[in-house]
């Protein structure tokens, strides 16, 4: 089962790239962040018919979106908001014990303490979740590079949002309830490990980037995942698809 996330920074922009990279990875739940758009605005060549699917979106602003196949599951998702939810940040499919997250936290360059608030709110959601004996998946843009090594040299900058000591502190914590940070565990100490990529400078192409987007599951499915790739040549976005199988 492959488990996907991109920040598509656009659907409408991106729709047709979203289809054909279906067509192409094959992916089984596809999380999506930075709609832009409406329900009503999601482009027909978006919608996948093969998936259960929810649009959760603001017209011109954040949004987020989930999709699990048919047929992948014994049972039909149940799709719904955790309380915490703001500006259309957060989906999720309860799937039996199972619980999947399409997540996309503020930025945080507007309202920080906005985007501190988010990250704790988040955390306590996902330490309830465990309480219960739930496993999870968080899939997204967490907007956070986690250590220095997620940021290229060229882009470390002291103070910048995205490398603070307190919001990486919160991430910690977040993977602290415990969550595993898949991706990194496969490639632990790869330096030029990055999914986004400020859209200037050809930077894309020379790889000067910073991780943002990232696959977080429970232990239990951690043990189970055989591989956590980014798909740094998948579209037109600043961000790229990460995939997880297991």
């Amino acid at each position: 089962m492959k488990i996907a996330t991109w920040n598509v920074n656009g659907i409408r922009a991106r729709a047709a790239q979203v289809h054909e990279w279906v067509d192409r990875d094959a992916p089984d739940v596809i999380c999506l962040q930075e709609l832009k758009a409406t329900a009503e605005q999601i482009p027909a060549e978006s919608k996948l018919p093969d998936f259960h699917d929810y649009w959760h979106g603001l017209k011109g602003y954040s949004g987020v979106s989930l999709h699990v196949r048919r047929g992948l599951f014994g049972s039909d998702p149940v799709f719904s908001h955790p309380p915490f939810d703001v500006e259309s940040r957060v989906v999720q499919a309860e799937l039996g014990d199972l619980i999947i997250a399409s997540v996309y936290v503020p930025n945080g360059g507007k309202d920080y303490q906005m985007k501190l608030a988010f990250l704790t709110r988040l955390t306590d959601w996902v330490r309830r979740l465990h309480a219960d004996k739930r496993a999870l998946v968080v899939c997204g843009d967490i907007n956070i590079a986690r250590t220095d090594m997620d940021v290229h040299p060229k882009e470390r900058k002291l103070n910048a949002v995205g490398q603070r000591p307190e919001e990486r502190a919160l991430f910690e914590t977040l993977l602290a309830t415990p969550l595993v940070d898949v991706g990194r565990a496969f490639d632990p100490a790869n330096p030029n490990l990055f999914t986004w990529w400020a859209p200037w400078r050809n930077l894309r192409a020379r790889n000067i980037g910073w991780r943002l987007d990232y696959v977080l599951v429970s232990p239990t499915l951690a043990q189970r995942a055989t591989s956590c790739i980014v798909r740094a040549e998948i579209g037109t976005s600043d961000h790229a698809p990460v995939v997880m199988t297991l």
